[in-house]
C-alpha cells in the first residue's frame, strides 16, 4: 500500500481532501451548481444547489468509496465487504467493480428496493440484517478479515476526505458563497466539507440538517457528547443513523457552525418543489438541506446560499406518495 495514503487514513485534514480530489478525479463527476429562480425566490435568497444526485451512481457516497477502495493493496485484498442503508453500498460496488474488487454489502431488511436492485446490478453479493444502522453495522464487520476489509460507510478518515472534496468543487464553483448547507447521516458528508471550507473560507457558514426523527447531532450538541437514540423514524432513510460517527463527531464540532432539524413533511414538500419547479428527481434524504432553506423561516435570506443535493435514489412509485 502507498505510504502516502496510509498517513492519509490517520486524520481529516485539507490536505488528505485535496489528494482525494486527485485521485478520484477520473472515475467521479464534478457535478454541478444548479440554479432555479424558483427556488431562490422561495428562500429570498441566491441559492444553487450542488448536484450530487446526478453523481455516479446517484450520490455523493462513490467519491468516499473510490477514495478508499484505492488506499487498498490489490495484491492481498481482492473482497471488501460494508453495511449501508442503500447509497454507500451502491458506490462501495460500482467503485469495487471498476477495480477489480468483489463487493458483500450488508442492508437493512426494509432497504429501499432501488437501492438493493442498484447494488445488486453493479455486482454486489448481498446480505440482510434487521432495520438498524447499528444491526448492520455489526453484521458487516461479522464478516469482515484482514483480506476482506471492512469499508465504513462515514467513519473513515479515507471515506471523510472523499466526501470532502464536494466542498473544494463548491469553492471553485462559488467563490462568493456565504452558506453551506449540508445533510446530517453519521457526519462523513459534512465533516469532509466542513474541513475543506472552514480551512480555506472561515467566513463561509456551514450548517447541518438533520430529520427531526433522526436528529442524533443536535442530541448529542445538546449534551456535549455522543448520544446514541434508541430508535429513528424518518422518509430520509439514509440520515437515520442512531449515533454520530466517533470519528466524524470531533470535525463537527470544530468545524459546523450549526445543527438544525427539519420536518419530514418539509421534506416532503421539498422532494415535490424540487420535482415540479426544478425538474429534478431527488430522494428525501438528498433534499433534507434545501428543506430547511426554503423552511418556513427563510433562514438563509439575502445570503448566497448552496444546498447539497446528496442523493437522487428514489423510485417513481415512492416519489408518487411524497
Amino acid at each position: 500500500m502507498d505510504a502516502e495514503v496510509v498517513n492519509e487514513s490517520d486524520w481529516l485534514s485539507p490536505t488528505s481532501i485535496r489528494r482525494a480530489h486527485d485521485r478520484i478525479r477520473g472515475y467521479v463527476r464534478r457535478t454541478p451548481l444548479l440554479r432555479s429562480k424558483a427556488i431562490s425566490e422561495s428562500a429570498r435568497a441566491e441559492v444553487r444547489l450542488k448536484a450530487e444526485h446526478l453523481q455516479h451512481t446517484g450520490s455523493f457516497k462513490v467519491r468516499g468509496a473510490f477514495n478508499r477502495l484505492l488506499a487498498i493493496d490489490p495484491r492481498s485484498v481482492t473482497e471488501v465487504v460494508t453495511a449501508s442503508s442503500g447509497n454507500h453500498g451502491q458506490a462501495v460496488a460500482y467503485a469495487a467493480r471498476a477495480l477489480g474488487i468483489k463487493p458483500t454489502v450488508v442492508l437493512p431488511e426494509n432497504a429501499a428496493p432501488i437501492k438493493v436492485e442498484a447494488a445488486r446490478a453493479y455486482g454486489a453479493t448481498l446480505e440482510f440484517s434487521g432495520t438498524t444502522s447499528a444491526q448492520r453495522l455489526a453484521r458487516a464487520k461479522s464478516l469482515a478479515h484482514a483480506q476482506r476489509p471492512f469499508i465504513a460507510p462515514y467513519d473513515d478518515y479515507l471515506v471523510m476526505a472523499g466526501q470532502g472534496t464536494v466542498g473544494l468543487e463548491i469553492l471553485g464553483q462559488f467563490a462568493e458563497v456565504e452558506v453551506v448547507v449540508v445533510p446530517i447521516g453519521g457526519g462523513g458528508l459534512i465533516s469532509g466539507i466542513a474541513v475543506a471550507i472552514k480551512c480555506s473560507a472561515p467566513h463561509v457558514r456551514v450548517i447541518g440538517v438533520e430529520p427531526e426523527g433522526a436528529a442524533k447531532v443536535s442530541a448529542s450538541l445538546a449534551q456535549g457528547r455522543p448520544m446514541v437514540l434508541t430508535s429513528t423514524a424518518s422518509i430520509a432513510d439514509g440520515l437515520k443513523a442512531l449515533t454520530p460517527g466517533e470519528l466524524t463527531w470531533p470535525f463537527i464540532t470544530q468545524f459546523v457552525d450549526e445543527v438544525v432539524t427539519v420536518s419530514d413533511e418539509e421534506i416532503a414538500d421539498t422532494v415535490r418543489f424540487l420535482a415540479e419547479r426544478a425538474k429534478q428527481v431527488v430522494e428525501p434524504s438528498g433534499a433534507a438541506a434545501l428543506a430547511y432553506v426554503i423552511g418556513p423561516k427563510k433562514p438563509c435570506a439575502g445570503k448566497k446560499v448552496v444546498a447539497v443535493l446528496s442523493g437522487g435514489n428514489i423510485d417513481w412509485a415512492t416519489l408518487a406518495t411524497l
